[in-house]
């Protein structure tokens, strides 16, 4: 009787034992991933640092509070800034930031996730209030490393390191808003206006010097033509004085007769005249008389 009691006992025990034995590990093994740390706790107490990798504890003794080491990226609400122009304007904007010190992140500030983006909201409207609406909407670039300087002094001692911050709009209210784009449909416009008369401008100096140009160009060439033309006449007053010696009458008479051939004029002439007169009448010179005859 005994031994069917017996082992009866360790067919109910030992189901019993394994499943304890696979919650107990279930409780005391634990995996770190490479992007978190973890601090573990015994009796409420710090006990130690866990690195990445497999992690052993103690059940229902010790306990893990896992810890982020990757950069991580926390909004900041939309809330209303009075600028230093006593204008509301709504902003918002993103943090940046990675811990560097696990343990003071978890025990020198009760919860950073939720103290961050409330110190950077108290930050954003410290700073834009110093500014008017204009500026702030101008110089983005200085209110983030403002907010970025300010922020990483206070978490130095969290032991988190602010990466950066960027603000992601400004928006002022509906009526400055639509006065601030006329302001710069005015300003659009003025400068297409100028644009505009700097290339008419241009144009007209461009069309000017082209003028310019054509016309030293054709005084260039009536210069030419008067030149060519005197050396011409300067030719045939030295051919003349070379060839004909003395005999300019008779060298007028042939000009003649070959404009009249060349302008096909027509002459009549009376049955009986000296052609030679009339040749020389129509040049404008005397007949050349025979030296014999004289």
């Amino acid at each position: 009787m005994y031994p069917i009691l017996f082992i009866d006992l360790a067919f109910v025990c030992i189901p019993i034992i394994v499943l304890a034995a696979f919650f107990y590990l279930a409780l005391a093994v634990k995996v770190l991933r490479p992007v978190e740390k973890g601090l573990v706790e015994r009796f409420g107490k710090f006990n130690r640092v866990a690195e990445p990798g497999l992690l052993l504890l103690f059940p229902f003794v010790e306990k893990v509070i896992r810890v982020p080491t990757t950069e991580i990226r926390v909004d900041v609400e939309k809330q209303t800034v009075i600028t230093k122009d006593n204008l509301n304007a709504e902003v918002d904007a993103v943090v940046y930031y990675r811990i560097n010190d696990v343990m003071k992140a978890v025990y020198a500030i009760d919860n950073y996730r939720y103290a961050i983006p409330s110190l950077a909201q108290t930050t954003l409207r410290a700073i834009m209030g110093k500014m008017t609406l204009t500026e702030a909407n101008g110089n983005r670039h200085l209110i983030n490393q403002s907010v970025e300087t300010e922020l990483d002094k206070e978490t130095n001692q969290w032991g988190i390191d602010i990466i950066r911050v960027e603000l992601q709009r400004i928006d002022p209210p509906q009526d400055v808003q639509q006065a601030m784009n006329n302001v710069v449909k005015a300003e659009n416009e003025k400068i297409a206006a100028v644009d505009l008369a700097t290339a008419t401008e241009t144009r007209a100096d461009g069309d000017k010097k082209a003028s310019i140009k054509v016309a030293e160009g054709e005084a260039k060439a009536i210069e030419l033509r008067a030149q060519a033309q005197a050396n011409a006449i300067k030719l045939v007053n030295e051919s003349a004085q070379l060839y004909f010696k003395g005999d300019a009458q008779n060298l007028k008479k042939l000009e003649v007769a070959e404009k009249a051939l060349t302008n096909n004029t027509k002459y009549v002439i009376p049955e009986g005249s000296n052609l030679s007169v009339i040749i020389s009448e129509t040049a404008g010179v005397l007949p050349v008389k025979d030296k014999k005859k004289a």
